[in-house]
Parts: C-alpha cells; sequence; structure tokens
C-alpha cells in the first residue's frame, strides 16, 4: 500500500456523515411535502408500492440505497431531517420508531 494512503474501509468510516434512518411518520411527511403518491415515491426510488406502504405503516423501514436516496430527495426538497435517526419536517412533531427492513 502507497504510503499516505488508507485503506478503502478506513477511508469511507472517516469524514462520512450518519446514515439517514428513516421512520413510517418521516417517510410519509416526506412524501405529502413532494406531493406524490405512494406510487409516485415508490417510481421515483426505484421499487415498489407496496414497499412505500409499508415504510409508512412501520412494517419496515428503508435502509442500504433507499434510504440515501430518501436522504437526497429530502435534501433538494428542502426536507429537514436529522441524520442521527431523526428525519422529520420542522413543523412535525417528532415521530414514533418502527421496525426495520
Amino acid at each position: 500500500m502507497e504510503e499516505g494512503r488508507k485503506p478503502l474501509e478506513m477511508r469511507r468510516r472517516q469524514g462520512r456523515p450518519r446514515r439517514p434512518t428513516w421512520t413510517a411518520d418521516q417517510v410519509r411527511a416526506l412524501r405529502r411535502q413532494l406531493a406524490l403518491s405512494q406510487q409516485g415515491l415508490a417510481e421515483e426510488l426505484g421499487t415498489r408500492q407496496q414497499t412505500v406502504s409499508e415504510w409508512e405503516t412501520g412494517r419496515y423501514r428503508p435502509r442500504g440505497a433507499s434510504a440515501r436516496l430518501l436522504a437526497i430527495i429530502a435534501e433538494r426538497a428542502g426536507f429537514q431531517y436529522d441524520t442521527g435517526g431523526a428525519g422529520q419536517e420542522a413543523e412535525e412533531g417528532a415521530p414514533g420508531d418502527a421496525g426495520r427492513r
């Protein structure tokens, strides 16, 4: 390994923001702010409407690429969220917790 270069794993962990954690209420609030149906959000994310429904009912949580895409969409839409686990709209109360997918 070249001097001064860190392994990929170390570079990924340093300087990267925490991954956003999305609750059911946060996903629903983002979708409503975007004025999209569940089907419309599913199409934007490249997933199924049923998956968006499961996120919004708390059956599962978005994770991996889906959670990151939601974060990107939220940032571009001016949706306020906390990367430490709360992705809530500024006017909304603290949403409840839900299971993971």
